[in-house]
C-alpha cells in the first residue's frame, strides 16, 4: 500500500469522527448496530455522522433515508451532486464525489468517514479489507453476485446501517404498493437490451431492469436467462439478434444518443427503444428512488408500444 495511503489512514484512526458531518437533519442511528453482510457482520458502534456511499445507488438510499452522504460515486456519469432528477433537492450541498470502480482510498479516508457504503458493487474482498481499515463498510449481503444487490436488499442494509429501520420499512412498503399498481403485464415475454460500442447485450434476472419488469408481470426469455453465469448482463452476438424479440423488447444505448441503434436495420421494427436518458438512467439506477420515477414514465410507454 502506498506510503501517502498509510499516513492518511494512520491520520484518520487519531482524527475525532464526529464533527462536520451533513446528517440530513435527522437524529443520528443508534450504537451498536450490526449489519450482516458477504464479509460477515458488519457492527456500527458510534452513530455516523460522516458518511461515504460508494456502492451503485448507495447515495440515493441514503438521501431517501433522510441522510446526506459526504462522498459518493457517480455511476451514471451525472455530474454536479451525483444524482438523478428523482433525488433533486434531498442534498444541501454537493458531495465529494468519488471514483466507480476503481477507488481512491486516500480521498475516501480524507473524507473521514464513520461509515462506508458499499452495498452493491463488484463484491471485491480486497477492496472490502481496505476500506474497513477505514470506516465501517457495509458491503453486499450473503449470496448476492457483483452488482446484484437488489433495490429492497439496498433500503434493508443501508436503513439498518443508519438506524432507520422504520424509514426503510416506509420506503419497501411504499414501493411495493407502487409496484403491485402497476402490475398488468402478466403472460407477455420481455427482453432488456442495450446497444454499446456497436455490440449488443441483454440483462438477465438479477438486474435491476429485467427484475423491474419480472415486478411488473413480464416474464424473461427463458433461452436468454439460461445464457447467464453469476452475472447479470449477457453479450448476444449480431447472428442472434433473434435472442432480443419478445412481447416487448426494450432496447437502449450506453455512452451515446439512439440513432445508431434505430437506424440498425438487424433490430426489430416493433422494439422500443428508449431516447429519455433520464428515463434510462432511472430504470437502470436500481434505486428505490430511480424506480418509482421508472414506474411513472416507463410503464405508460409498455402499453403503448404493446397496443
Amino acid at each position: 500500500m502506498k506510503r501517502a495511503l498509510v499516513v492518511a489512514l494512520s491520520a484518520l484512526l487519531l482524527a475525532a469522527c464526529g464533527g462536520g458531518g451533513d446528517s440530513g437533519g435527522t437524529e443520528p442511528a443508534a450504537a451498536g448496530v450490526t449489519v450482516d453482510t458477504r464479509f460477515g457482520p458488519v457492527t456500527i458502534d458510534k452513530p455516523p455522522t460522516r458518511v461515504v456511499a460508494l456502492g451503485w445507488s448507495d447515495a440515493e438510499t441514503a438521501l431517501a433515508l433522510g441522510v446526506r452522504p459526504v462522498g459518493a460515486s457517480d455511476w451514471l456519469a451525472f455530474g454536479g451532486k451525483g444524482v438523478g432528477p428523482w433525488a433533486e433537492g434531498l442534498y444541501q450541498e454537493a458531495p465529494k464525489l468519488l471514483g466507480t470502480t476503481e477507488i481512491d482510498y486516500e480521498a475516501v479516508a480524507a473524507l473521514q468517514p464513520d461509515l462506508i457504503l458499499n452495498t452493491r458493487s463488484d463484491n471485491d474482498q480486497k477492496k472490502h479489507e481496505t476500506l474497513s481499515r477505514i470506516a465501517p463498510t457495509i458491503a453486499a449481503p450473503k449470496d448476492v453476485i457483483p452488482y446484484g444487490t437488489t433495490w429492497r436488499q439496498q433500503v434493508e442494509s443501508v436503513a439498518k446501517a443508519l438506524g432507520k429501520v422504520a424509514e426503510g420499512e416506509k420506503i419497501i412498503a411504499d414501493l411495493d404498493a407502487k409496484f403491485a399498481a402497476n402490475k398488468k403485464f402478466d403472460g407477455k415475454t420481455t427482453v432488456v437490451g442495450a446497444y454499446f460500442d456497436g455490440k449488443f447485450g441483454a440483462y438477465v434476472s438479477g438486474d435491476a431492469r429485467t427484475d423491474f419488469m419480472k415486478a411488473i408481470g413480464f416474464t424473461p426469455r427463458k433461452d436468454v436467462e439460461d445464457l447467464a453465469s453469476g452475472t447479470f448482463y449477457v453479450d448476444i452476438s449480431a447472428e442472434r439478434l433473434d435472442l432480443l424479440d419478445a412481447d416487448l423488447t426494450v432496447l437502449f444505448p450506453i455512452g451515446g444518443d439512439a440513432s445508431a441503434l434505430k437506424a440498425n436495420p438487424l433490430v426489430n421494427e416493433k422494439a422500443l427503444i428508449l431516447e429519455d436518458k433520464s428515463l434510462v438512467n432511472a430504470f437502470s439506477s436500481g434505486s428505490s428512488l430511480g424506480m418509482a420515477y421508472a414506474l411513472d414514465h416507463a410503464v405508460p410507454l409498455f402499453t403503448t408500444a404493446l397496443g
